[in-house]
């Protein structure tokens, strides 16, 4: 049995994430996947909501003291029955199913429950005490779509991340194979490495270690970046890419899937130039993609070489943009960033 410090967070961080993962699935191969547009005018579908009081019922049974960070709330379950109803069918079905262990994540017990338990994530956040930061389905619309999605957790404790688990129900299983099965689970622990292995509760699979591409320069490598312009400068990583000689074609999906993919070696470098002054990345967005990344071999900071401060509350309102890939070209890869952030024109 590990001994490691967190071995017990990462096993239970493993399990809430997959069984959302059956959850989130389900809901995507149903014919209602319940779709809002929030106030920010982002969208929120079932999966979402049922994926955060899943991994919530799960923290609360093995961690009831700890706090998290969440992005969904119940307000529109609350307002509408159908959508409640139908949400609670689809969990009583996972629930029943019971190919993750309750024992160990515990369940939920009915519609009320439910409901309240997605309203425990609304913790603020903040630099001291063991804080999950809780995204159920990071890149919304990669799941409405049928791409890239992931369902991500990852723990804080004094506002450093120390463990991170992701399912990613796209993302193929082995990556010589990529129209074959799919759906993995990722995770990472500090100090202790990163893994992978399918997220199929069924597979009999070990997970295996995984490690970011061996590169010695920055032309070797290629991008990962998002699919939404209006999520990073797509432009600006153009020319970065110029700069830095890369002249393989950019990898664009959606979500933490990402972080996914450049820790396995299926692309390099990820990139995410701030798209407005203002904007702030939310720490939900990358607590679990980059402590994975930084187990596989890497390093992920801000666009100026910053680390990331998840301390700040719910935002990452220290740093500006994302900048992740294998140590050895990271200081290449940032001298390219900054001297195309202090463009005059910029």
């Amino acid at each position: 049995m590990s001994t490691s410090p967190y071995a017990c967070e990462r096993r239970i961080a493993e399990l809430a994430v997959q069984r959302a993962a059956l959850l989130t699935d389900r809901i995507y191969n149903s014919q209602v996947k319940g779709t809002t547009i929030k106030e920010d005018k982002s969208p929120v579908t079932l999966a979402d909501l049922g994926g955060q009081a899943l991994v919530i019922a799960a923290l609360r049974h093995a961690f009831p003291d700890d706090f998290i960070v969440g992005e969904e709330d119940s307000e529109i379950l609350r307002k509408e029955d159908d959508k409640r109803n139908l949400l609670w069918s689809h969990i009583k079905e996972v629930l029943d199913e019971g190919l993750v262990p309750e024992a160990e994540i515990g369940t939920i017990r009915g519609e009320v429950d439910m409901m309240n338990l997605i309203d425990r994530g609304n913790h603020g956040g903040g630099r001291t005490g063991r804080i999950w930061a809780l995204d159920p389905v990071d890149g919304t619309l990669g799941f409405l779509r049928g791409g890239q999605y992931a369902v991500a957790l990852g723990l804080m404790v004094d506002a450093q991340v120390q463990v991170g688990a992701m399912a990613c129900p796209n993302l193929p299983v082995e990556l010589s194979k990529p129209d074959g099965a799919k759906g993995i689970l990722l995770s990472a622990e500090r100090g202790q490495g990163a893994t992978e292995r399918p997220s199929d509760p069924t597979s009999t699979t070990p997970a295996k270690p995984i490690h970011m591409n061996p590169i010695s320069s920055a032309a070797e490598g290629s991008f990962c970046e998002s699919v939404e312009a209006s999520h990073s400068r797509h432009d600006m990583q153009a020319n970065i890419a110029t700069k830095l000689g890369i002249t393989k074609p950019s990898v664009r999906m959606d979500s933490q899937a990402k972080y996914a993919s450049i820790a396995r070696g299926d692309g390099d470098l990820y990139l995410r130039m701030p798209s407005s002054s203002t904007y702030e990345e939310k720490i939900w967005d990358h607590a679990a993609g980059s402590i994975i990344v930084e187990e596989a071999g890497g390093v992920v900071t801000d666009a100026s070489g910053k680390p990331l401060d998840f301390g700040t509350g719910k935002t990452l309102k220290a740093n500006k943009g994302i900048i992740a890939t294998p140590a050895s070209v990271h200081a290449e890869v940032i001298k390219a960033v900054k001297e195309e952030l202090e463009k005059p024109d910029l």
